[in-house]
């Protein structure tokens, strides 16, 4: 793996990019807050990029919930969310690379629902668009699609996630092909669309956990569903998504750039990218 992306995918901020709206005074200083990271990742392509997100209800219907989905296709038709589709390239899915995590995913004792045809949403665009926000044709990388439920009660706790994306690096690491792998974790940060506190920002919690997410994701893997929707609202546990991202990284990492930005629409935008250094040498190497 070479490097991870956590991010918000609030939909307005695809629109404000197809809409050509990101100079705009409202839109200026979340866009300049990621420049220099799409910079950082212009240089650093990966050939595959993981991305765990969850959808909004446009591909998976409420009466099936998986708690965790992959994607084995080979491409993936932008969503239709009643608005038309977001003008972005079709997703190319990476088929084999999808078909071994499966499998290693499973018998790391992980239940993983199988998607061989999935029309992605914004959940899964607006990242894209974050670290590359003019694709032309096509997007630089092929994707393959992690879902979460963070929708319908019960969510995955955050233990979970985390231990997910402690096997999802294990099993990246075990493809028999050399593969430049990028990992992003998605949704957030906090907000609320509904409810007597619709509207609701945590910006002291969310500072907490733009450091956290660096140097002890086992404290935010410790907060229960409860804690995250108390502190967060009840669309800001989407941040879990985001440990699956940092389990996945491993211990040595480097933050390379990170961003703040309150509002983007009514949520708290979040971002943060990690270099991955790669896993502890052992004893043995490290004294070769």
């Amino acid at each position: 793996m070479t490097w991870g992306l956590a991010t918000s995918h609030v939909p307005s901020i695809g629109a404000a990019m197809d809409r050509g709206k990101t100079e705009d005074p409202y839109w200026k200083p979340l866009f300049d807050g990621y420049a220099p990271a799409r910079e950082w990742m212009a240089r650093h392509t990966p050939d595959v990029a993981v991305v765990v997100y969850n959808d909004h209800a446009n591909a998976v219907d409420l009466s099936v919930t998986p708690t965790f989905a992959i994607g084995a296709a080979a491409s993936y038709e932008v969503a239709d969310e009643g608005w038309g589709s977001r003008p972005v390239p079709t997703v190319v899915g990476a088929p084999e690379l999808s078909d071994h995590l499966i499998e290693s995913l499973v018998d790391s004792s992980f239940d993983i629902t199988v998607f061989q045809d999935l029309a992605v949403d914004h959940g899964l665009t607006v990242p894209l668009s974050v670290y590359c926000p003019d694709p032309g044709e096509s997007w630089p990388c092929a994707v393959v699609p992690v879902l979460v439920n963070v929708i319908q009660y019960p969510q995955p706790t955050a233990a979970r996630c985390l231990a997910l994306g402690k096997a999802l690096g294990e099993a990246i690491r075990s493809f028999p092909e050399d593969l430049k792998v990028a990992v992003f974790g998605t949704g957030g940060m906090s907000h609320q669309l509904a409810g007597a506190r619709a509207g609701l920002i945590n910006q002291d919690f969310d500072r907490m956990y733009l450091d956290a997410i660096e140097h002890d994701p086992e404290k935010l893997a410790a907060l229960t569903r409860e804690d995250y929707i108390r502190e967060a609202g009840s669309e800001g546990i989407e941040l879990i998504m985001w440990l699956i991202m940092r389990g996945a990284l491993g211990p040595r990492i480097r933050r390379v750039h990170d961003a703040y930005h309150v509002p983007a629409s009514n949520t708290a935008a979040g971002m943060v990218l990690f270099e991955n250094l790669g896993t502890v040498p052992s004893e043995r190497s490290a004294t070769a």
